[in-house]
Formats: structure tokens, sequence, C-alpha cells
């Protein structure tokens, strides 16, 4: 696996990747109406890439397939890590995770920060952070519960 920056030809196999990730959400832990609300059918390219152009995401690839991301804020906050379901517990959020920390320490940041899906939440009490508050989202006429997480980046 490599990590590496964005490349504009990445945009289109980012938002399929966040779609899929998405809607292979169990719908125990939100419904369909849900999923769909997050990741609307089809994704939005155009929004894809204006986004990914200024955000400019950290990627994972194997043998040249996205398989991840993760974007990281100059502040040290954590929009998105997604990792493609196909490559789900093979560590590959685990090594997007570390390589943005690294990232964040390099830029001065003294912690990181997200707002975690319900499914996202266990992999960052892992990774070190501590939940902040629960969150009702509106997203598309649907709420979605996610939770506001803080790491220290300082020993």
């Amino acid at each position: 696996m490599k990590i590496r920056h964005f490349k504009t030809s990445d945009a289109k196999d980012i938002a399929d990747l966040f779609h899929r990730s998405v809607h292979a959400i169990s719908t125990n832990v939100y419904s369909p109406e849900q999923l769909e609300a997050w990741s609307p059918s089809p994704p939005d390219y155009t929004m894809w890439t204006e986004r990914l152009e200024r955000i400019r995401p950290f990627v994972a690839t194997i043998e040249g397939v996205v398989i991840g991301f993760i974007e990281l804020e100059p502040d040290g906050h954590i929009d998105c890590l997604y990792v493609h379901p196909d490559y789900q517990g093979r560590g590959v959020a685990k090594a997007l995770f570390h390589y943005a920390k690294n990232a964040a320490i390099e830029h001065g940041c003294q912690t990181m920060y997200v707002e975690a899906s319900k499914v996202a939440k266990a992999f960052f009490l892992k990774m070190g952070f501590e939940i902040q508050a629960e969150n009702r989202v509106i997203k598309n006429h649907q709420a979605l519960i996610n939770y506001s997480m803080s790491g220290s980046l300082t020993s």
C-alpha cells in the first residue's frame, strides 16, 4: 500500500469509494434513508472534484487502485476517512490516520478532531480520541447521529 497526495484524476474514484463505503454500512446502524441522505445516488462528481481540489486529501492505493482517503484540514480537523469496503479491516484506515497525524504534527497542530459516524467512533477511540459530544445532524431531511471527538498530539 502507498499513501500519497491527491491527484485530480483520483476524484471519480474517491467519489465512488465514498458512496460505496457509506452504502455498505449496515442498515442496523443507519437506515437506508439515512444512508441515501448521507451519500445520494448517483454521486455528484462535479461537487466531489471541486471539494477534493480544495481539500487535497491523502490517498491510499494498491497497485494504482484507490482504496482509501483521509481529508486533513490545516487546524487538525479530519473531515473524511473512508476505506473501500473490499479493503476494510486490513489496516488501511490506521495507515491513513497515522500519515495524517504525522502531517498534523509537522504543521504544528496540538490536537486532531473529527465528527465520527457511529461506525467510525470505535476506530477513533482506538486511536486515542475522546468523545466530546453526541451530535444530531440533519442532512437531506434525515437526522444522523455522529460524535465530536478529539485527540491530543502532544505526549
